[in-house]
């Protein structure tokens, strides 16, 4: 969720400080041109004022043509000086195109002179104002004409051509402030953005991890309301008020069962007591009374089993450092005799010591069911072989029979409760074995998988991690 997150929150944040850095930068562009525009419009009207006295006609006006000519010679003067200080083009140009003075001299054609739009607009009584904006990577000139108006005509133009350079390095290092600045504001961001998904996924990624310990049969996990939004506050409240329904549900039902096979026995076993009183004054050998004791047995076997289910669901495991090599050796020597007298050979391979974690009671319990099972399903004469591997990160124990295996649609069954195939029916469980290894192997760390074995029979591997489990 954070991958998906952050990054919306970082493109509505550039979006944002985008939205405002490209205007600034346009407005302080637009801004130190206009500069520069009005600096030449205020040159531009002194040389006009100092050209309007030489302009034709210009010596009737109290003057003689020798004062025009010093006027002229003053003009041309100015703006040598001007050219050459500021490096600044500069001429006064009749209607027609002509030069009246230019500073540097023909640095531009009459042709030149009258196609500029500035110069047309100029003659026709307008001063330039807007001219092309030149931006940092463009080395153009900008071009400022005003008219020279003499009893309401335009007698003459003055025209300048400034360089861009100083321009657009002011507008390029203005530019570079607003580029470090929106640099540190992104990194402000991005720092801010991780800081808030963090803030607003840590409550989630608690309440993930709290989620999946109950899930994992960790049924005293819960999920702290401090921090995050208060939604997500209210939701971990509410996490945790379901959390302690859900335990005190289960705790009741497994009070429920351990109860009442516990309370079950001693009827039973008085029950089973009169049978066989009863039984004695039946005649030898009575069928009905058989099978009456066997009933009555494997309901006793599915009271115990029911009982260690109940105690199993409630003990908490404690694994420590275990050779599950020796503990598997140690098992299948205990039911070795189990397995000579239905004439099946229960063999042992695979590593002499390895250690791994494991509760050694728990594992012993868990191994007990599948030997038990694989002896017990297999026929007189196949073997049963106990197997002790250590793969990467975890030690498997794999019991393989000969028997007759399960079907597919049977594999994703074993292991539940009360769960036998329809097949064996008329073999001796409760079916509550398997259910009760896995339970104790998972609360150690620990799992049981099923698979077939080739070429045919079943595969169980009981697997211990090597390392010490986290929880």
């Amino acid at each position: 969720m954070r991958s998906r997150l952050l990054p919306l929150l970082l493109v509505l944040m550039a979006a944002v400080l985008l939205a405002l850095g490209l205007p600034l930068a346009a407005s302080l562009a637009v801004a130190q041109q206009q500069k520069l525009v009005i600096d030449r419009i205020d040159d531009t009207a002194r040389f006009g004022a100092l050209a309007q006295y030489v302009a034709p006609g210009a010596a009737v006006d109290g003057g003689t043509p020798d004062d025009a000519s010093d006027r002229l010679a003053t003009l041309s003067s100015e703006l040598d000086r001007y050219e050459d200080l500021y490096g600044i083009r500069v001429g006064v140009f009749y209607r027609d195109g002509t030069a009246m003075a230019a500073a540097p001299r023909n640095w531009r054609t009459r042709a030149q002179i009258t196609a500029d739009q500035a110069f047309q607009e100029a003659l026709a009584g307008r001063r330039s104002h807007n001219p092309r904006q030149v931006w940092p990577w463009q080395p153009s000139r900008i071009t400022v004409a005003s008219p020279i108006v003499r009893d309401g005509d335009v007698v003459a133009v003055v025209l300048t051509e400034s360089p861009t350079g100083a321009m657009r390095s002011v507008v390029l290092r203005d530019w570079l402030i607003i580029a470090a600045t929106e640099l540190a504001a992104t990194i402000l961001a991005v720092v801010a953005a991780v800081r808030l998904t963090g803030w607003v996924l840590r409550p989630i990624k608690v309440l993930d991890r709290a989620t999946h310990d109950i899930a994992t049969g960790r049924l005293a996990s819960r999920v702290a309301e401090a921090g995050g939004p208060p939604e997500l506050r209210l939701l971990a409240r509410s996490f945790n008020e379901m959390a302690d329904n859900v335990e005190q549900a289960l705790e009741q039902q497994r009070a429920f069962v351990a109860d009442a096979s516990h309370q079950l026995r001693n009827p039973l076993s008085a029950l089973l007591l009169r049978i066989e009183l009863l039984g004695l004054e039946l005649p030898e050998g009575h069928e009905e009374m058989g099978s009456v004791r066997e009933e009555g047995k494997r309901l006793a076997t599915v009271l115990d089993d029911l009982l260690g289910l109940a105690l199993a669901e409630h003990t908490v495991a404690l694994p420590q450092l275990t050779d599950v090599a020796a503990l598997a050796a140690e098992r299948v020597a205990a039911w070795s005799p189990a397995a000579a007298q239905r004439d099946v050979a229960l063999t042992r391979t695979g590593a002499v010591a390895v250690t791994g974690w494991a509760d050694p009671v728990t594992l012993s319990s868990a191994l007990d069911a599948v030997v038990d099972n694989a002896v017990k399903f297999t026929p007189p004469g196949a073997p049963v072989t106990v197997a002790v591997a250590a793969r990467g990160e975890a030690v498997t124990v794999t019991v393989t029979d000969s028997g007759p295996g399960l079907t597919e649609d049977e594999l994703t069954r074993v292991g539940d409760r009360f769960w036998r195939s329809p097949r064996h029916q008329n073999v001796s469980g409760s079916g509550l074995g398997l259910s009760i290894a896995r339970i104790l192997l998972r609360q150690a760390g620990g799992s049981l998988a099923f698979a077939p074995h080739t070429p045919h029979g079943l595969r169980v591997t009981v697997t211990v991690p090597r390392s010490e489990p986290e929880d």
